[in-house]
């Protein structure tokens, strides 16, 4: 069977293992859970040969929710309209047909889709699929994209539905995924600048990696950046660094589209605002690492206390920024 070349450092049986909320072969149960995480639905069992086997393991951060799912048996799946979210869908195996509007849509390994908020939709569940879901609300979609263009929104963001897994995009968006499935998985508790991260950087990813309606215009050349935008930004994190800042609140400090933002970074500073507030963030580590005496705190609580979660891959980048350890510097 065709399998979705997911690479998390956690196992695919092991995402989000210490987050299920559901687990039953009992229909009703089933769609009650569903409810809880999506919105109104109708569940019809189509196999009574094969019968309903569900299980589904949820987490939320901020904005966002992320989730596995599988019902066993084949079923067919009547969601109300959406509406206040949007919901990204990808098999770790198996296959989901879903009826978008007047366009059908084949939902498996290769393929992932897209269910715009206010699409109407019917999902038929084939048998032995397990999938990936990513809600993310309305709301912050639409934040981002009116930061990224600089404007408010004069229609609703229509995403294309479909997801191809192979593309380069695609593998950029596998890779994103990956990563805040580990994230989510991994860590129990989850700093406020991390949750801001996670978000930040999902939403971001969809709206200039998925082509939708406003594209083009997202894609567009930026116009050139005076310094001084960009020194704005630099002094508003130097001064916010220990804040669950996001680009969003940089924009709007900036004055300028997200777009913009970035554009004058790149130019201006060959990085981004994040990998800029990330080295921030490593150099105050730092500070405090030296500033500490052995044994009165551990680098794992300043780590996290500056919105490092993952302490090997803070690990790497502190050795990479200092030509040490985090924990040599604690044990000057």
């Amino acid at each position: 069977m065709e399998q979705l070349s997911f690479r998390p450092v956690t196992a695919p049986e092991a995402v989000l293992a210490r987050y299920e909320i559901c687990r039953t072969r009992d229909i009703e149960e089933a769609r009650q859970c569903g409810e809880k995480i999506f919105c109104e639905n109708h569940l019809c069992n189509l196999d009574a040969k094969t019968s309903l086997d569900a299980s589904i393991f949820y987490r939320r951060a901020g904005g966002i929710g992320i989730g596995r799912m599988s019902y066993g048996g084949a079923l067919t799946i009547k969601p109300g309209v959406l509406d206040t979210f949007a919901l990204i869908q990808m098999p770790i195996r198996g296959e989901e047909q879903i009826q978008l509007g007047d366009q059908k849509v084949v939902c498996n390994p290769s393929m992932g889709t897209v269910i715009n908020a206010h699409t109407k939709s019917l999902i038929n569940h084939r048998p032995n699929t397990e999938k990936l879901i990513i809600r993310i609300e309305r709301s912050l979609i639409e934040q981002h994209c009116q930061q990224l263009l600089g404007r408010t929104l004069a229609k609703n963001i229509e995403f294309e539905s479909a997801i191809p897994i192979a593309s380069e995009s695609g593998a950029r968006w596998l890779r994103m995924v990956s990563w805040v499935y580990d994230c989510l998985s991994l860590d129990d508790e989850l700093s406020p600048l991390m949750s801001a991260q996670l978000e930040s950087g999902l939403v971001h990813m969809l709206l200039t990696n998925q082509p939708h309606n406003y594209s083009a215009e997202i894609l567009a050349d930026a116009p050139s950046l005076a310094p001084s935008f960009v020194k704005r930004v630099e002094r508003y994190i130097e001064d916010h660094a220990h804040e669950p800042i996001t680009i969003i609140d940089m924009a709007e400090h900036a004055g300028v589209s997200s777009r913009s933002l970035f554009a004058g970074f790149r130019r201006y500073r060959d990085t981004s605002p994040m990998l800029y507030l990330k080295e921030i963030r490593l150099r105050r580590v730092n500070e405090e690492l030296l500033r500490l005496s052995s044994g009165n705190e551990t680098v794992t609580a300043v780590a996290f206390r500056w919105g490092f979660n993952h302490l090997g891959h803070f690990t790497t980048d502190y050795k990479r920024r200092f030509g040490e350890s985090p924990s040599a510097t604690l044990a000057r």
